[in-house]
């Protein structure tokens, strides 16, 4: 029998194909969005436990966490790479994007909320993950160095950019020339997307591709990988 959650997950993919989303044409400038208020304020919370945000995102049962592995090899990391995981939150990818680009690369976790930074170090150094530093970033910036990572993955955070326009700045100025932009979000379509993430994420893909592409980065491609059906994975370049 069918399992409950891929009957789901097929027709959703059914409806966003028939929704029309393969090809973003969104014109500049797009319907301007503005995140839900507090969105980010759980994660500032200072008796935030990240125990129990890894007991709702590392679960196999998030499409993010079962495909993890489908995901990094499309960000195409060589060893030696520097990559900046921007939202890392719990550390998901910390510990893949620092076993793919080894001993010689670097693993900037970025992360806003202060009780997620003391994790993601304590996690590094428990896991042994001598190529990783945990960055305390800013709504606006990554805190990152200019000119300092090769690439830059966004998974499930670019909805919770308060001030899209600054990061997107922060992102391209941290990323040498020729950087990759590697960002996973949710479908968001009206009359097909759920009432959760329609109430809780800003703009579809369309708009993400247009902002992204008006903030100085040339689409390259969106990746169909077959574990991600409610959450799309484009990639982008800094020229």
């Amino acid at each position: 029998m069918e399992h409950p959650r891929s009957l789901r997950v097929l027709a959703l993919a059914a409806l966003l194909s028939a929704a029309g989303c393969a090809s973003p044409s969104t014109s500049w400038p797009p319907e301007r969005t503005d995140v839900p208020a507090g969105i980010n304020d759980p994660f500032l919370a200072a008796d935030l436990e990240p125990a129990a945000w890894i007991e709702r995102w590392e679960v196999e049962s998030r499409e993010i966490c079962s495909a993890r592995e489908e995901i990094v090899a499309a960000v195409r990391l060589a060893p030696g790479a520097a990559i900046a995981d921007v939202g890392a939150g719990t550390g998901l990818f910390v510990a893949p994007f620092s076993r793919a680009v080894g001993s010689e690369g670097k693993v900037y976790a970025v992360e806003i909320s202060p009780r997620f930074v003391e994790h993601l170090r304590a996690r590094a150094e428990r896991e042994g993950l001598g190529n990783v530093e945990v960055v305390l970033s800013h709504p606006e910036s990554t805190k990152l160095a200019p000119g300092s990572v090769d690439v830059v993955y966004v998974c499930d955070t670019y909805h919770h950019f308060e001030k899209y326009e600054a990061m997107l700045a922060s992102i391209r100025a941290a990323l040498r020339p020729e950087g990759v932009l590697v960002v996973v979000d949710f479908e968001r379509v009206q009359g097909v997307s759920s009432e959760w993430i329609l109430g809780h994420v800003r703009a579809g893909k369309e708009t993400v591709r247009a902002e992204i592409e008006h903030a100085g980065f040339r689409f390259e491609e969106e990746i169909d990988l077959p574990g991600l059906t409610e959450n799309y994975l484009l990639r982008f370049r800094r020229p």
